[in-house]
């Protein structure tokens, strides 16, 4: 008898084989701790780490507001991911649901904006980790495309060998940005018990009285920081991808994602909260990190090199990540025909390298532009990144929204881990999500890079959708390819 998941309407008989085939092989080797801190480093990146200093100068003491808020959003769209990987854990995660869900046009669109959104984020991380090893005098005189070519050198090599290596690097990236932060939140919590005077004046909420209040730049200038907010979240998605290959994801993924609501209110709202409290907004600014600005002002020795270092590996795990996700979800295309067949290649030790050669050969790019173009890589490459980010949020929730009517039919066994208020908090997901799209098109400044770029966009993809070459998975296709065994035996001896 044909089981009620097999038995999905929106699945024929060659999706299923390929839902299938595209997990073969991969090991469980991620656990509990790690994918606790996979999550974590999800939530907690250069957004906070840095970011939150221009957006403090921007919006005052309102930004913990549009962090909360976002943040809910956020919880939501990790929720809807939740529900869909308890009914199919897969490595290929919102692209693997998308073809099952949606057809694999919607796979195919999916899965290539939230690559191009890496790849983009990649070259902004490569460009950023160049940019803090300068930090310190001993790099100056090192070349910024030298620093960035090791960085990618040393994270691809850890990512190529095996899963485990990947989620080792993240435990280690995420446990040193839950310490700086939970430090500072401690630090800050005393200041305000004992009174300490921060840069001459009394820290407490009338710092946020006489500046202005909650909105000093009004409304208006509260809005104008939600996009900078919300790509501040990118990244949480990766735990999805993290399940396929976790070794008891139908307990430690719940946990993992339902804890995310308690450090994004600890975290990012806490954060600002008492950035306001000890210090006047106006005493943040674009380029410097919050955290440094208090510190320095208590004249902590090494402040400054500590926070740089923090931030460094904040920009490599986000590195680190993107490897980690594009060469699953790239394997996912190509087992469903919709990239070259090469991408879906798979080592013997469960690492899907021939989608990850291909992302490296794009941050490779980024490395020559940065000997060519280094101080315009950033800004190129981030607002290419945006598109991908939303596209990605978008398909989740409607993903979750197909499988909760699919439930309804009786076509797919309920799971039990759902998204709560569904289908009310799914349409308000998805609007606020065309909000924040709005937002980064009319309210960002770059309009006509929009303008120009959406319309290129589509032509690319509907070009590319026609030139890829459709193939349908056999039953003898090799989902292993032993041609990297001797750096997975050299590595592991």
């Amino acid at each position: 008898m044909t089981s009620p998941r097999a038995q999905s309407a929106i699945g024929s008989t060659e999706t299923r084989a390929i839902l299938e085939a595209q997990d073969a092989g991969y090991e469980k080797g991620l656990g509990n701790r790690q994918i606790q801190m996979i999550a974590i480093g999800g939530a907690i990146g250069t957004g906070l780490l840095m970011g939150a200093g221009k957006r403090m100068g921007l919006a005052g003491p309102s930004l913990a507001i549009v962090y909360a808020i976002c943040g809910i959003f956020a919880f939501f769209i990790l929720r809807a991911l939740g529900e869909l990987a308890m009914y199919r854990r897969s490595s290929g995660s919102f692209v693997s649901y998308a073809r099952e869900f949606l057809g694999e046009k919607a796979s195919y669109v999916a899965g290539w904006l939230y690559f191009l959104n890496w790849a983009m984020a990649g070259i902004v991380d490569i460009t950023a980790i160049a940019l803090y090893f300068k930090f310190w005098p001993m790099f100056t005189d090192v070349p910024q495309w030298l620093l960035a070519l090791f960085a990618l050198g040393v994270i691809s090599m850890m990512n190529l060998t095996s899963v485990k290596y990947f989620g080792e690097m993240e435990f280690w990236f995420s446990l040193i940005k839950v310490v700086t932060i939970s430090a500072f939140l401690v630090v800050g919590v005393v200041i305000l018990l004992i009174g300490l005077h921060v840069m001459g004046a009394r820290p407490g909420p009338h710092l946020i009285a006489e500046n202005g209040g909650i909105f000093p730049k009004g409304i208006g200038g509260t809005l104008a920081i939600v996009q900078g907010v919300v790509f501040a979240y990118a990244g949480i998605e990766l735990i999805g991808t993290a399940a396929g290959e976790a070794k008891d994801a139908e307990k430690i993924m719940p946990r993992a994602i339902n804890s995310v609501i308690a450090r994004i209110a600890l975290f990012y709202v806490g954060s600002v909260i008492l950035l306001s409290l000890l210090l006047p907004y106006t005493a943040y600014h674009a380029g410097t990190s919050p955290f440094v600005t208090v510190f320095a002002s208590l004249h902590v020795a090494y402040i400054a090199g500590i926070i740089n270092f923090v931030v460094l590996t904040a920009a490599l795990s986000s590195l680190n990540s993107g490897l980690y996700s594009t060469g699953r979800v790239l394997r996912s295309l190509a087992m469903g025909g919709s990239a070259p067949r090469a991408l879906s290649v798979m080592s013997r030790s469960g690492v899907p390298y021939g989608g990850l050669l291909l992302t490296i050969s794009l941050y490779l790019i980024g490395v020559f532009l940065n000997f060519v173009i280094p101080s315009e890589v950033f800004e190129m490459a981030i607002s290419i990144s945006a598109i991908g980010i939303v596209s990605t949020w978008s398909f989740i929730i409607v993903c979750q929204m197909k499988l909760r009517q699919a439930i309804h039919r009786g076509e797919i066994t309920p799971v039990k881990f759902k998204m709560p208020f569904a289908p009310v908090s799914s349409w308000l997901t998805l609007a606020f999500l065309a909000i924040v799209f709005y937002l980064m098109i009319f309210a960002s400044g770059q309009f006509y890079i929009f303008l120009v770029g959406l319309p290129l966009l589509a032509i690319a993809l509907v070009g590319g959708w026609y030139l890829t070459k459709r193939s349908t998975i056999h039953s003898d296709m090799p989902t292993v390819i032993p041609s990297i065994r001797l750096t997975d035996d050299f590595l592991n001896r």
